[in-house]
């Protein structure tokens, strides 16, 4: 089985999310793909996020039948920063033969190389760059050279339609009374209006 990850604080999901999500598990021939919503993200240790639970029944509305995607909570219980490597690490414990597919943006590719053990993480799994349309594909060389066989033959690139949507956007656009409708499933619009979020 082959397992894609994509994690991400998804305060709210979006549209996006379930577009590179949908894409990677063609090109990557994912037989499932697992959102993992961060529960006390490193790099925003001083930013205020939306409670877990909220972000991971949106995550849950947003993909209403399709067996594909699975909500995966594991982050959430955590009182502790959660760092990829060591739920890479929890989830090739569980099932040694499972294969696993970390997902992640092109954005975030320059700066792997100072996420907490990212040669382990190569070890642990493969990785889909994910790069927007029309931007400029990723040169994987310095990873390569930098990684060694560790990166060879483990990073492949998944090019999406370039659509922008953030959600920090999102946030702002309810925060300011304007609509969020086709940025997000309306399911989850729908949760973000009855509990007040980000208003």
């Amino acid at each position: 089985m082959r397992l894609g990850i994509l994690g991400g604080t998804f305060d709210p999901v979006h549209n996006g999310h379930l577009l590179l999500a949908e894409r990677c598990r063609e090109e990557c021939r994912l037989d499932r793909v697992a959102f993992l919503p961060a529960g006390i993200p490193p790099h925003k240790l001083t930013q205020s996020i939306t409670d877990g639970n909220s972000r991971a029944e949106m995550l849950s509305l947003a993909i209403v039948g399709r067996s594909e995607f699975v909500v995966d909570r594991r982050e959430l219980k955590r009182t502790e920063p959660c760092f990829t490597v060591a739920t890479l690490a929890e989830l090739r414990e569980e099932d040694p033969d499972r294969e696993l597919v970390f997902l992640m943006g092109a954005d975030s590719l320059a700066d792997f190389p100072k996420w907490k053990a990212p040669g382990r993480i190569l070890e642990l799994a493969e990785i889909a760059v994910v790069n927007r349309g029309g931007a400029p594909i990723p040169d994987l060389s310095p990873l390569i050279e930098q990684f060694g066989a560790s990166a060879t033959g483990r990073v492949q690139i998944v090019t999406i339609p370039g659509i922008e949507i953030a959600s920090r956007d999102i946030r702002e656009r309810v925060r300011l009374g304007k609509s969020i409708r086709y940025l997000v499933p309306r399911a989850v619009e729908c949760y973000i209006a009855e509990h007040r979020l980000y208003s």
